[in-house]
């Protein structure tokens, strides 16, 4: 059920789940290949070249365009429960970030930022040949889809924030996150890709070459610079739908904060969901968001 909030939050809020609150419990645990090669079913999909790093992608369906980015240490795989019912209607496009799944590891870690990640995001629109679209994902994606928003606001139809928050305003408090975010990477260095086992659904169901990417993706692309996305919320223009689990506790107040600061911004509480709330709750997900996009304006 949709609701509108008239009071903001507090200005600093989270922006990414780098600790996952939920695990998989044993037997998923038991069936997850961490180290396994990649499968992706038997027909090969397609990669983007970005200057020498290679940007896997998905392409389902056909209508307007839907792009979803998946949250940090998960894959487009999270994205499964959506493909069939989103392409009915709509191109649904969803990718692994660089430094996981089945994109490139870049060995720079120059080469891993959110500059970095949003044309990553336009040039697989370039390369599908989508001038506009609507703009999405959960956590990290979340906050990249944004950050997206901003750099290329013609670009983006209406925007999907899913279990994510707008970033810090204040610096002590973004250096506290850039902190987690580099006990994050150490995790990884110390103990590889069994720390997904117990992390939230998303990342447990992942699947990773190795932990290199991911640790130089906590630094560059979980890790914030500045306050630019959270200060960019009041002047979005285009339909804006914030999605969060009811039982994804750290986000909620992010969620509200989002849905009150974006003019016209539509918030859906998922019942019974934690973080991946697409993974927890796939019906009453699918129904929101077909909901809302069917109910968008023609495309420009």
């Amino acid at each position: 059920m949709a609701r509108r909030l008239a009071d903001a939050l507090p200005d600093d809020v989270l922006t990414d789940s780098a600790i996952g609150q939920i695990s998989p419990g044993p037997l998923l645990a038991k069936l997850i290949g961490h180290d396994a090669p990649l499968k992706r079913g038997a027909k090969p999909m397609p990669t983007l070249n970005r200057d020498g790093v290679n940007i896997y992608y998905e392409v389902h369906g056909k209508g307007p365009a839907i792009l979803l980015s998946h949250g940090y240490s998960a894959t487009s795989q999270m994205w499964q429960g959506q493909i069939e019912p989103f392409s009915k209607s709509h191109t649904l496009i969803t990718w692994d970030m660089r430094g996981h799944g089945n994109s490139d590891y870049p060995a720079d870690q120059k080469a891993y930022s959110e500059e970095a990640t949003v044309a990553d995001m336009a040039a697989i629109l370039d390369k599908v040949g989508v001038k506009q679209a609507i703009v999405g994902g959960l956590s990290l994606g979340g906050y990249m889809s944004l950050a997206f928003s901003l750099k290329h606001p013609e670009r983006t139809r209406a925007l999907l924030i899913i279990d994510t928050g707008p970033g810090y305003r204040k610096d002590d408090a973004r250096a506290v996150w850039n902190e987690r975010a580099e006990k994050t990477a150490q995790g990884f260095e110390r103990d590889g890709l069994t720390v997904l086992k117990s992390r939230s659904k998303e990342m447990a169901m992942s699947t990773h070459r190795s932990a290199d990417g991911l640790i130089k993706a906590a630094r560059g692309m979980l890790a914030q610079k500045d306050a630019r996305v959270m200060e960019w919320l009041p002047q979005i223009k285009i339909p804006s739908l914030v999605v969060v689990g009811g039982e994804d506790k750290p986000f909620i107040g992010p969620s509200e904060y989002m849905a009150a600061k974006i003019p016209g911004a539509q918030l859906i509480v998922i019942p019974h969901a934690g973080h991946a709330a697409n993974i927890d709750q796939p019906k009453h997900f699918n129904d929101a968001i077909l909901g809302f996009v069917g109910g968008l304006p023609p495309a420009a």
